[in-house]
């Protein structure tokens, strides 16, 4: 059965049960998304996608609101463009969005963080916090989630400087894909964060290391290692990188891969939402463990060996 919208002045049907989000795609009309993912039940929480429902007294979230027959919308009111704006500004005067996909955004409505005042600088690490205990703002700067990168693997690590508490990696840690629970949203207000059990380092965690957490982070708060290291290094360069699809060599499930090579060097793994096996996920030997086809003896002198060799005896 199918339900007719029109969005934006242009009428189209969708099947019954379809968000708000789907229909807009169907029209190819792109809405932001931070905490959205098409393989996890959205959580409502980034609130950048609200678009304007004809008769509904608030703005309403498109990835998880399902349409009606009949339903005028509007994503491109000034209503939406006000709250979009408001709610990109809010997370970038806290949290670092550079390394995410929000930069065509920021522009189109015109984000402009700085006028909270300048950035508070590095704090120690946030999970050392108590709840409730605070210092008293000064009102000249942003308070923000900066510090530390957590490095304490080989394989990736937590820069939450950088998060925006959208949930995602929560849900892929636990029963929405990996069931293994080793991380959980601790702290309230201000001070809620990503945490592992007790602060442990991951590798005392229940971590397994699959990486489907980095997979979902939208703004590089979890970042493969490699890429951390080029880009610290000044060598990361997504321009230059090809991306191909293969099938993991490691068992007969069928796990499809990505490969992101760049100067003939795999630099990290992903895998495609859209395949039927994996839904994006993969365990560790899938994401991580390709080093073996990069085993070039002599050969390996380019700046990438370097920086990835030294990464990995950071934590031999």
């Amino acid at each position: 059965m199918s339900v007719s919208v029109t969005i934006d002045g242009t009428a189209v049907s969708v099947a019954e049960g379809s968000t708000i989000l789907e229909a807009c795609r169907e029209i190819g009309s792109e809405q932001p998304t931070l905490c959205w993912v098409s393989t996890l039940t959205p959580v409502n929480v980034c609130r950048v996608c609200v678009v304007e429902v004809e008769g509904s007294r608030t703005l309403v979230p498109s990835c998880s609101r399902a349409v009606e027959n009949g339903m005028v919308i509007n994503t491109d009111s000034e209503r939406v463009r006000h709250s979009r704006k408001m709610v990109l500004e809010f997370l970038d005067s806290s949290a670092d969005l550079s390394n995410s996909e929000m930069a065509p955004w920021m522009e189109r409505y015109g984000v402009d963080s700085s006028r909270y005042g300048p950035r508070s600088g590095p704090h120690d690490d946030r999970d050392d916090r108590h709840a409730g205990h605070h210092p008293e703002p000064d009102g000249l700067v942003a308070e923000t989630v900066d510090q530390p990168v957590k490095v304490d693997n080989a394989l990736y690590i937590r820069d939450y400087a950088s998060c925006i508490l959208c949930y995602k990696c929560v849900q892929a840690c636990g029963e929405e894909a990996q069931n293994t629970f080793a991380i959980a949203v601790a702290g309230r207000g201000f001070d809620a964060r990503i945490s592992t059990e007790l602060d442990t380092p991951l590798t005392d965690s229940a971590c397994v290391f699959c990486g489907n957490c980095v997979g979902v982070c939208p703004t590089g708060a979890l970042q493969f290692r490699s890429e951390y290291e080029m880009r610290r290094a000044g060598i990361w360069n997504e321009a230059e990188q090809s991306v191909t699809r293969t099938v993991c060599s490691y068992c007969a499930i069928g796990c499809n891969l990505e490969l992101h090579v760049q100067d003939n060097r795999i630099v990290k793994v992903t895998s495609p939402l859209d395949h039927s096996v994996t839904h994006g996920n993969l365990c560790i030997k899938g994401r991580f463990g390709y080093d073996y086809v990069q085993e070039l003896g002599d050969l390996a002198v380019s700046p990438i060996d370097e920086v990835l060799r030294a990464a990995r005896s950071d934590n031999d």
